[in-house]
Formats: structure tokens, sequence, C-alpha cells
């Protein structure tokens, strides 16, 4: 409920503003009258009413004297504005300041209840207006946590100006001890429990590790931890001078290794990437540092890994990832099983060509299954349609002794895919086909309907829906919406007297000339010896 004041120097018009009107019920207590501005000021100093309700004419402080003040000290206070005809250029300039409405007396109580009906539907708003932000304003409060992981996730692996980076340090209060940045990447390799993990104890371990590597790095200035959305946990170390933060992550990826895998039952890998600088469009920080852990498939998991060290290794030639998988994407979706055996053949024998050790030979297995997983997961494709209910399908491959027998296991995975892809294409290919005849039968009497407007109605290339729509219906698009018009064109004139060019324009042609050629070419007739035969016939 509301409070409300009312100001005017005549006693009898504040009893009879006072009595008069049924206060509660419009949601509002009268808290009490004033003769004046001075004696209504200090009245509010000490009661703090929503609503005042002032003449305009009065002694020692008058209305618009009285509305500049609140404005002033109380802006939040809202004034309803008493005022004769001959002050009615006062009520305009007391609108200016804060009062929201005026009232011209002589006034009924009518007209005053719908002035505070008014207002008060106004006020609702805006406390619910002032609701939804506090809510608001304390569910940012309870999200900053998550909001700024995110926003030193966008730091780390997209492009950001100085300005995004400078206002996003300030607003999450972030510092740093200089210029140069180097990070740590911890992830998780192998949960070692005694018992089979569920979804939760791997997760309770996740918590668990963010929680110790925070204690590690707590009494340290300039260095942030924060995970991102694959469950990894970043670490950015923060400083002026490139060996001090080699030296400064190598401590610290000692202390957190050590301390993780010595309490909880995990075996986790740390990469540590490159020293770059903070100013850097690219963030290679982060590039580097995943780069480091993607080195524990080559040389093991549980440790440390520097991607210095691995960058200063002598290797042999390695296939291009990208390339290959890109390819192997490719012929998943279009490919034949035919065309998908023997990519796969040639993948191995360049394996065996480059003479890869094993632990190579599985990176790149392990690769290829993650693509066939992230495949079948972009199409919406249930994994266990080709890896039936194994839990760690990448795992799988390490239990294979030859590459031959690896082999014979990918091409019968990946055979496994093309024809789910294939046989899903096919449902979806009918079912698009099917909306476009069924378009076709409610449009066909459009002029202009043509197959640039059903191939947009079905959201397909032209090329690619005349080709299936003829695979589909042994016919062409354009033979079967003439036959489709023709039929009808037979049937109007069949039963109904109409003329052959409202035939005409009633089966979607706008030349009748040329419906009639069209027709009997479809059916060796014109319209009007098909309907004189078919009138002999009965």
């Amino acid at each position: 409920m509301y409070k409300l004041l009312i100001v005017d120097d005549e006693a009898l018009v504040r009893e009879a503003i006072q009595d008069q009107m049924d206060w509660e019920k419009l949601g509002f207590e009268c808290i009490g009258g004033c003769e004046d501005g001075i004696e209504a000021l200090d009245f509010i100093n000490h009661h703090t009413p929503d609503v005042v309700l002032t003449d305009i004419g009065m002694p020692f402080m008058n209305g618009i004297e009285l509305t500049s003040e609140l404005s002033t000290r109380y802006p939040q206070i809202k004034v309803i504005i008493l005022t004769g005809y001959d002050d009615f250029d006062f009520a305009q300039q007391a609108l200016k300041l804060q009062a929201v409405d005026y009232i011209l007396k002589p006034i009924t109580a009518a007209e005053l209840e719908t002035v505070i009906r008014k207002l008060r539907h106004e006020m609702d708003l805006e406390q619910s207006q002032i609701q939804d932000y506090e809510h608001l304003k304390r569910q940012l409060m309870e999200s900053l946590p998550l909001l700024k992981e995110r926003f030193l996730e966008r730091l780390a692996t997209s492009p950001m100006t100085g300005k995004q980076m400078r206002e996003g340090f300030s607003y999450f209060h972030i510092e740093w001890n200089g210029s140069f940045v180097i990070e740590l990447a911890i992830d998780v390799d192998e949960f070692e429990l005694s018992l089979p993990s569920t979804l939760y104890d791997e997760e309770l371990i996740r918590f668990a590790i963010y929680n110790i590597a925070q204690e590690v790095i707590a009494n340290r200035s300039g260095i942030l931890i924060f995970r991102d959305r694959e469950n990894r946990v970043l670490i950015l170390i923060s400083g002026d001078h490139a060996e001090e933060l080699y030296d400064q992550s190598t401590q610290v990826a000692d202390e957190i290794h050590s301390a993780i895998t010595n309490y909880l039952p995990v075996k986790l890998s740390i990469g540590i990437g490159h020293v770059c600088n903070l100013a850097d469009k690219v963030p290679r920080f982060h590039h580097s540092a995943l780069s480091a852990l993607d080195y524990r498939f080559v040389i093991g998991t549980n440790r440390i890994i520097y991607i210095s060290d691995m960058e200063q290794r002598k290797r042999a030639e390695l296939i291009s990832i990208v390339d290959w998988e890109n390819e192997l994407i490719t012929k998943l979706k279009t490919g034949t099983t035919e065309e998908m055996d023997e990519w796969i053949e040639q993948l191995f024998i360049t394996f065996r060509e480059h003479v890869y050790p094993l632990d190579i030979c599985q990176m790149y297995l392990q690769r290829i299954l993650l693509t066939i997983m992230h495949t079948l997961y972009a199409m919406g494709i249930d994994n266990t349609q080709v890896f039936g209910d194994t839990q760690t399908p990448i795992h799988e491959i390490t239990r294979f002794a030859v590459l031959d027998e690896v082999e014979l296991r990918m091409k019968d995975l990946c055979a496994k895919v093309v024809a789910i892809i294939k046989n899903m294409r096919e449902r979806q290919s009918m079912a698009l086909v099917a909306k476009a005849i069924e378009y076709v039968k409610q449009e066909y009497m459009d002029p202009n309907l043509s197959l640039k407007s059903v191939c947009h109605h079905v959201s397909m290339s032209s090329s690619y829906f005349s080709s299936l729509f003829k695979q589909t219906n042994g016919t062409t698009f354009i033979e079967f919406v003439t036959h489709l018009r023709m039929e009808k064109a037979k049937e109007l004139l069949n039963v109904s007297s109409m003329k052959s060019y409202e035939i005409a324009y009633a089966v979607g042609y706008n030349d009748p000339h040329y419906f009639s050629g069209a027709f009997k070419k479809h059916t060796g007739e014109t319209p009007t010896d098909y309907r004189q035969k078919m009138t002999r016939k009965v």
C-alpha cells in the first residue's frame, strides 16, 4: 500500500479529500495533511510519503516551490498538483519539475479517483520494474563467477580489442603483474576409481581438481584460474619477463600436479604454452597450451608437457590432420561404402609407409574416431547405432595389436556410418519431396507457381531438387505440375459449365491459348473436343 500526503491551505479541502475517498480500496494510506509547503517538508522528512497531493496557491511556500524542493531532495516522490484555471501556467511549470499530473479545481471525487487509479497503475508498473531489476541484479551477482570464466575463455580463444579487454578487466576486477602471460591447461587423462565411475563421480573429481588448483595459486598475485566448456582447468600467469614466467609456470604446474595426483584417483596432464603479450590480437598462449596437451597422445599421459620442448623435437613428416579429417567427413556424408573402404586403405598405406610408431598411429586412430563421433553428433545420430553400447569407443582402439586388425574395424565402423547417413538422407529427401508435392497440390492454380518458388518453400537448391524429384517420382517437376493441372482441367470440363478460358485461369494459366495447346498436347484433344466427347459418353 502506498502512502499519500495532502497539502492545501484550506482545511475543508484537506478534510474533504481525505474523508470522501476510499483510499484503502485505491491502494493508498492517507498519512496526513499539511497547510503549506514548509510544514509539508518537515512532515515528509519524518514520514516520507510515496505521493504528495498539493495545491499551488499556499502561503510561506507554494506548490511550485514545494515541488521544486521535492524534485531535489526526494526525487522518488510523486507529486499531483491541484490548481485553478488562473494557476494553469504554474501547473505546467510543476509538470516540468516532478509533478506527474495536475487536477483543475473544483474537483469531484470521481475525477480524483480516476487520477489516483492511473497513478496507482503507473506506480505498480514502476515497482514491478524495480523488483525485476533487483532480481536481475541478484542473478547477475550470483552468476558473476561464471561470467568471469566466460570472459576469460573469450580472452583465451577469440580476438578482442584493447577496449574490450580493458572494460572486462575493470568489470571483473582482474589485475595483472605485467603485460606478458603464459597459460597452463590442465585436463584429466583417466579416472582411477576402484568402482565403476559415474558422471557424478567424475564431475565431483573435476570440481575437486579445480579447488585444489585454486588453493595452490591462492597466495600468488597476477594469476587467474577458470574452467572452459570442455571441463579443462586453465591458469593464466602474468609477469614482465618471459624467463621468470617459464620458471613460475613450472613451479605452479609441479605443485598442482603433485597435489592433485597424490589426493585424487586421477591421471592428468598439464600443458604449458608459450609466453605471449596480452595485447596480441591472436590468443597464442591458449592455443599453444592446448597444443602441448595434445602431445600426451604421443609421449604418454599423467605428466607436464611444455610446448617449447615438443616443438624442438625432430620427428617424421606427419599427415595433414585437417586435410584428412575434412576428407573423412565428406566421405562419411556423401560417399559410398566402396569409396569409404578405398579411402581407409590409402590412409593405412600412409601409416605403414611412414613407419609410425604405435603411439603415433593410435593418436591418428583416435582422431578418426573423434571425427566419426562428431559427425554423428552434428547430424543428430545416436553413437550407439554405430558403436553399440561401448562406453568408451576411443579406448577400444588400444586393444588391437596390429594395424591390419584396426583397419578392418575402421572399415566396419565407417560402413555403418555411411549406411545410416544414406538412409537418413533418403528419408529426409522423401519427406521434402512429399512436402513439395503437397505444396503444389495446394498452389497449382497460382500462375506464379514455379520450380523456384517450390524450392524456396522446401529450402533446397533448384538443381538438387530437380534431380531428387525425378529420382523419386520418375518424372520432372514441370511434367508433374503440368499433369496435375491438366487432370484438374479435365475434372472441371467434366463437372462444370466453366468456359475454357475460365478453366485455364482456374488451373494456373494466364494465357488461355497456351493452356489450350498444352491441354491438346497432354490429351490429344482441345478442351472443347474433350468436353464434347465426355458429354456424348454420358
